[in-house]
Formats: structure tokens, C-alpha cells, sequence
């Protein structure tokens, strides 16, 4: 039965979007459209509470006339001095440095010895990872420091020299670098995200000293100080400016409290009190009470707070951040039920009306192909099976992540329909009848699911009956991973290793190297290396194996004077690619970049580029799968192929991409010696396990680095029949038999072969 309307429900463990035949719907973008000055009188209590002030508390706030001052343009002319001698400009790495963009806040905790283990690590936990960085500063260091925390101790426990010399460090070291500096005592929770969106909206240039204002003690009434317990922000300026005060503010102002003696500090000198008001911002804060319940706080002050205060234990601190989490959570389900219902109250204004709003609403459009080529195929699935495998199989077992992402969509989507229909109803799964998936680059992963539900109602009768359900998993923010810098002026290492069956194959290699590298003077070098089998060995006096081979490379260093290309013998039965990767790894240095090579492969620039770009020392190892030629008696039969088709662009066509080889690596020596390094101990136990693994698996399994694994269209290897060493693994033996299976031909070519020699032998 299929269903006609859709409702948008949305789940924090699992973001599915699930279609229904309900009769509602909901919307996405919280716009009040309002004309002229008047106020919005659609303001609600979370509104109200935000993070702007309206124009009356604005203009209660109060604020001097250098801060509504607009910041003007100003253009600095370029003059060079003709009498000067010209020097060269140093241009800095990244552009930010260079034109002064600085991070925005800093948070700095002061916490103690006593406490830096409990209160300190649950502020670490909670609120940490939200700040661009976060250091912890005590007077004395524990003898254990807690692991993942940033502490500095300055060495002395007095509170007052405790905030000098914190105060003094972030001037010294990071004064430069960010534009606010945070400081909060450790029993504060505080709300990382609203204190950095508060200082987005404040200008980095002015001396500000904002927090929860206190009067001095027998002090005078104009003058306020920022209370240490709700956290206070510094900009970068003022932190300039009082640089020069701190010894003598900590030789001549008397003060048991740390915040106190700060304050008067920046009012003596800079002649600045703590505000909470500044440029139509407040800094909101909420004092905790004794033996306060969280879950039971339900106050306008306490949920849009951006720090709370005395926490006195973890547990609590860890409770604060479940209900504010909670909070948030809330808050974002109710804006995106309002961006919603926008949507969908301005559809009837769009050309196509209110047809034109797709679901889930603010959700984009599926993906509409142009061709058929771009038709996205669904694939068919049950609860024991997929019909659409990674290896070509038209039927494999469901397991893994594919078994866990459908028992997880058939659980919500049962969920959401008791949430809907109950108490009149109430379903449970019987069983999946049919389920149907795909991947839309627009949206994300779209499902379909025909259920068998039986139903059962308040009086107790219950029905099986089918339902079709429409499932949208739609795709979140697009995380940009940081990736380490590289470079393409680095060095590679070929490595070829060469068999006595694999000699006719040298010179083809050797023309190809010199022509793409030694010609065109690239930073890449070359070493064989030679595999005897024992009784080649025994004859090498006599009669040298690899003789043509090696004048061959004779002749190399003498057309290229300054070129020398090394080798290495190695006597083996079995030519295990771990055992010639030692050998090769003892005599290169540690940062060397690698490029295990193969006899078939022809070396070019592009590919020595990604081969640079994608090996990232201690980072990301690089295997490319390469493109493979079909074998030309199959393909072109008693033809001979066009001259169009010795292009590369024409050599794509008649191959395929051979995903069972890993003969190509590209991986810096320091990574292999410590993968190898793990993997000494299994060699222990099993002394076969060398001769078992290839170098991509002793990645996968001991290394713990990003395995990139990319099909690499400039690494191309003319057709040849492989001959698969019995000797080595099960696996390995196997991937080698359907590398050359699967190189003769396409399912055409090979479709039409038999055709032929069907018909040639019916004549």
C-alpha cells in the first residue's frame, strides 16, 4: 500500500526521516517577516532569551561613544624607496597569518592541586573539545597529570600570583593569536558554543572586561570587578595595555581573591569596570543553588545561561551538561519545526506552488539524472540478505554495518509509527517483505520498506496488514578533516622487484622510466631487486640469470652520467613481499618514500604526483588500483587495434580497473618499520604469517593509519598472464587466478568469443 503524504520526524541517536500517511505537515526556516521599525510581536520565551538584547536593554545597557563608532576603511599606499636596495619578500605559509587573522577566544581554567583531577577533568570532558583550545593553570602540578589535558603550573599556590602569572603567560604566548581570552575557575560549567557565538558579535579592537559585575568591598559604588565563579572575558587590547601594570599591580594592591585583585588592577590603570552589557550583548550567568536538581531547572535565566555557578562536584558538572544538551537539543528540533512551517506557509508564493515543496521539506530535491547513465539504482535487500554485493555476487549474506543499518531503520521506523498512531494503535514487525535502498549524493540514504505489521487495538483485536514506509537518512554537515602538509618536491623511492619470469618485461619498464623521469629530471630514483630461486643462485658464476637485465641498466648509467640505479640479490623460494620490504627497509632511511613497484607498471609524472600527495608520513599510506589492459587476442581477436587506441584516453576503454592486485604501494619507511615493528609478536607464534600478508595487510592490521585505497587512471599495465605462486596464501593465490580471469575480457568480448567459436564449430 503505498502511502501519499509524508511527516518529517527526526531521532538525536539516529537522524531518520520517516514518511507516513499522515495528515500534516511540517516545514524549515524561522523568518518574521515584519515592515519598518515596529517590533515582532511574535517573540517567544526562547527568543526573548537569546543572545541579542532588544533596543530598550540595548539603550539601558548604555555605551560610550567609541564603541557605536562604525570602523571605516583605510587604505595604506605602497611607496618604495628608490635609495633602498631591493630585498626579497618572505611570504608567510598561510594566508591568515599574513593578513592577521587571529583565532577568536582562548579558554583559560584555573583550577589546584587538590582539585585538577576531579572538577578539572570533568570540565575537560564536557566543555573542552568546544573551545578552539583550553589550557588548565595550578600553582603546583600533580604527580599525575590526567591525561588529555593541557595543564601549565607555575609553581606557586597563592591565588593572587596564580592569576599574574596566568594573566602574564596568555599576554606572553598567545597575546598575538587570539582575540578573547576566557578565564573561569574550575567549579564553573560553561556553555562553549553560546560564549563563542557571544564573541562573534563583539569588536576584537576595543578593551573590554566583560562577566558578572561585584562591588568592592567598602569600594566605591561606580566601580565593579568580574566574579571569578561565572567566567569573564578579556579582549586582546586590554591584555596589551595592562601587560606593563602586572608587577606593580602584584606589589601594591592587597587582595585575597584572585578575580578581585584583577579588577582593581584594570580599573586603577585602564580605568575599566566590569560590564555585563556591551554592544547590545549580555553576558548571562546563573547561580546554582544548594543541592539544586538539574533536570527540575526549568527558568528563562538558567536555559539561555552561558555559565553556571558553584558546581560543587563532577557528578554534577556532568548532569549540567546532559540537561543543557538536552536543552539545545530542544531548541534545535523547535527551529527546524519552524524553518519548516515557513517552507512550507511560502511555497504557495513559488512558480511551482505548494507541488513544488519536496519531502522531507528543507530537505534538497532527489538527484534527477539527465541520462540513463545517471540513473541511481535501488538495491534489494531482506533481513538475512543483499542482493547488490561489493564483489559482484548477485545474492551474499547480510552482515556488519548493512545488517545494523536495517535493523536499526526497521526499529525507527516502528517507532514512529506508535508514536503517530497510538493509543488507537499500537503495530509490532512481523517481518520485512521487501526493502529497497540507495545512496542520493543530494539528500543522503533513501529507503523504502514494505512491512507486515499486525496491529492491535484498545479493545485488544488485532490484524496483520502491509504498510509501505519511505525512510530518508539525510546527509549532516560536511566535516573538512584536517590533513597534514605535503608536498610534491619530495623524493621517491621506486622499488621493482624482478623474477627470472619477469625479465622480458624490464626493458619496456626501463624505456618508460627514463623517458617520464630521468628526461624530464624528476626527483625519483630506482633500485631493483633481484629474486634468485636457490638454484639460479648456486649458478650465478657461471651463468647470470639476470645478465641481459643488468646491462641493460649498464647502459642507462652511461647515456645519463650522473644517474646510478642500484640493486639488490635476494635468494628465495618463496618471493614473499613482506620478507623483500625488510631487506629493502634496513638500507633506506626512515623518511623515505616508497613506490613498490611492478615490472608491468609504466611510471609517470601524474602518478609519481598523487603518489606524493596521497603518502602522508605517519598520517596515510597510498595503494592504487591500477588500470588494467583486456588481452588483445580476446579483445581484437584477428584485427589489429587503431592507432586512436594507443591513447590513454582510448586505453580506458579496453580494461578494467584490477581491484584483486596490490603490488602498488606508496608509504614512507618510518610507517613500515613501525608496522612491522606490532607485528613481530604474531610472528612469534606463527613463523608462516610473513609468507600469508602482503604489505596492504600488514597495514591494515598492525599500523593504525588511514589505508587510502583509489583507483588511479594514469597507472596503467599492458595485458599479461600473471603466474600465481601456489606457495603463498590462500587469499593471495585466489585474488591472483581472478585477476587474470577477469583480464581476459569484458562480459561482451568475451560473450562474443564464444559466439564465434560457437559458430565456427556448428560450420
Amino acid at each position: 500500500m503505498r502511502l501519499s503524504t509524508f511527516l518529517a520526524l527526526f531521532r538525536p541517536a539516529l537522524p531518520l526521516i520517516l514518511g507516513l500517511s499522515l495528515g500534516c505537515s511540517l516545514s524549515l526556516l524561522m523568518v518574521s517577516w515584519t515592515q519598518g521599525d515596529t517590533d515582532d510581536p511574535c517573540r517567544d520565551e526562547l527568543a526573548k532569551g537569546g543572545l541579542f538584547l532588544g533596543r530598550r536593554d540595548a539603550q539601558r545597557g548604555g555605551r560610550d561613544g567609541a564603541g557605536e563608532e562604525d570602523f571605516q576603511p583605510r587604505i595604506v599606499p605602497y611607496h618604495k624607496d628608490p635609495n633602498k636596495p631591493h630585498k626579497k619578500v618572505l611570504r608567510t605559509r598561510y594566508i591568515h597569518t599574513e593578513l592577521g587573522i587571529r583565532e577568536r577566544l582562548l579558554a583559560g581554567v584555573l583550577t589546584s592541586r587538590a582539585t585538577l583531577g576531579t572538577l578539572a577533568v570533568a570540565v575537560n570532558r564536557t566543555v573542552a573539545h568546544h573551545f578552539h583550545r583550553t589550557f588548565f593553570f595550578t600553582g603546583l602540578r600533580s604527580p599525575k597529570v590526567p591525561h588529555g589535558m593541557t595543564v601549565i603550573a607555575h609553581g606557586d599556590d597563592r591565588p593572587v600570583w596564580l592569576m599574574y602569572e596566568t594573566v602574564r603567560h596568555l599576554h606572553q604566548h598567545y597575546g598575538s593569536e587570539y582575540d578573547w581570552f576566557l578565564l573561569a575557575q574550575d567549579d564553573t560549567y560553561m556553555q562553549a558554543d553560546r560564549l563563542s557565538e557571544l564573541v562573534g558579535h563583539l569588536s576584537a579592537g576595543q578593551d573590554l572586561y566583560m562577566g558578572r559585575a561585584e562591588e568592592f568591598i567598602g569600594g566605591e559604588e561606580k566601580a565593579r570587578y568580574c566574579h571569578g565563579g561565572y567566567g569573564y572575558l578579556l579582549s586582546r587590547s586590554l591584555l596589551a595595555r595592562l601587560q606593563p601594570h602586572l608587577d606593580t599591580c602584584r606589589n601594591d594592591i592587597l587582595s585575597v581573591r584572585p578575580d578581585e585583585w584583577l579588577g582593581r588592577c584594570i580599573i586603577d590603570y585602564l580605568g575599566l569596570s566590569c560590564v555585563e552589557v556591551h554592544q547590545g550583548m549580555k553576558y548571562r550567568y546563573f547561580e546554582l543553588g544548594k543541592n539544586a536538581d538539574p533536570e527540575r531547572e526549568d527558568s528563562v535565566a538558567f536555559k539561555n545561561a552561558f555559565t553556571v555557578h558553584p558546581v560543587s562536584d563532577p557528578n554534577l558538572m556532568y548532569r549540567l551538561h546532559k540537561r543543557f544538551s538536552q536543552i539545545e537539543l530542544q531548541w534545535t528540533y523547535q527551529q527546524i519545526y519552524d524553518l519548516q512551517m515557513q517552507i512550507s506557509n511560502l511555497s504557495h508564493l513559488t512558480p511551482e506552488g505548494k507541488a513544488g515543496v519536496t519531502w522531507p521539506i528543507g530537505i534538497n530535491s532527489p538527484f534527477k539524472p539527465k541520462t540513463r547513465f545517471e540513473v541511481i539504482n535501488w538495491d534489494y535487500f531482506t533481513e538475512e540478505h543483499i542482493y547488490s554485493c561489493t564483489d559482484g555476487s548477485p545474492k551474499c549474506e547480510m552482515r556488519g554495518a548493512d545488517r545494523a543499518d536495517v535493523s536499526a531503520i526497521l526499529e525507527v521506523a516502528v517507532e514512529r509509527l506508535n508514536e503517530r498512531y497510538q493509543p488507537q494503535l499500537r503495530f509490532r514487525k512481523r517481518r520485512l517483505l521487501n526493502g529497497y535502498r540507495r545512496f542520493d549524493p543530494m539528500r543522503g540514504m533513501e529507503y523504502i520498506l514494505d512491512l507486515a505489521l499486525e496491529a492491535f487495538t484498545q479493545k485488544g483485536h488485532s490484524q496483520v496488514i502491509a504498510k509501505r514506509v519511505n525512510l530518508l537518512r539525510p546527509l549532516s554537515a560536511v566535516e573538512i578533516i584536517p590533513m597534514p602538509y605535503v608536498t610534491e618536491a619530495t623524493r621517491v623511492q621506486v622499488i621493482l622487484p624482478v623474477t627470472a619470469q619477469d625479465q622480458d618485461y624490464v626493458g619496456n619498464f626501463l624505456d618508460m622510466y627514463v623517458t617520464n623521469t630521468l628526461d624530464t629530471h624528476d626527483n625519483v630514483l630506482l633500485t631493483f631487486l633481484f629474486i634468485y630461486d636457490p638454484f639460479d643462485a648456486q649458478r650465478v658464476s657461471q651463468s647470470d640469470v639476470f645478465a641481459g637485465v643488468k646491462s641493460m641498466i649498464g647502459e642507462v648509467e652511461k647515456r645519463y652520467g650522473d644517474v646510478k640505479i642500484p640493486w639488490i640479490s635476494v635468494k628465495t623460494e618463496v618471493p614473499s613481499q613482506v620478507k623483500l620490504m625488510d631487506i629493502i627497509s634496513k638500507k633506506h632511511p626512515v623518511d623515505t618514500l616508497f613506490f613498490l613497484s611492478s615490472v608491468w607498471t609504466e611510471v609517470n609524472a601524474d602518478f609519481l604526483n598523487r603518489c606524493r600527495m596521497n603518502a602522508i608520513s605517519n598520517w596515510q599510506v597510498f595503494f592504487p588500483v591500477h588500470f588494467q589492459e583486456f588481452n588483445p587476442a580476446v579483445i581484437y581477436r584477428d584485427q589489429q587495434p587503431s592507432a586512436s587506441s594507443t591513447f590513454a584516453s582510448e586505453s580506458l576503454r579496453d580494461g578494467h580497473f584490477d581491484r584483486h592486485v596490490f603490488d602498488e604501494a606508496c608509504f614512507y619507511n618510518a610507517d613500515y618499520m613501525s608496522a612491522r615493528t606490532k607485528m613481530a609478536a604474531d610472528i612469534l607464534e606463527n613463523e608462516e604469517l610473513m609468507e600469508s600478508m602482503d604489505v596492504y595487510d600488514i597495514f591494515v592490521r598492525y599500523s593504525g593509519l588511514h589505508v587510502f585505497r583509489a583507483v588511479e587512471p594514469a597507472l596503467i599495465q599492458k595485458y599479461v598472464r600473471r603466474a600465481c605462486n601456489p606457495r603463498f596464501s590462500e587469499d593471495i593465490y585466489h585474488r591472483c587466478v581472478l585477476s587474470n580471469l577477469e583480464s581476459l575480457g569484458s562480459r561482451s568480448h568475451l560473450a562474443m568469443a564464444l559466439f564465434e567459436q560457437d559458430q565456427a564449430n556448428s560450420t
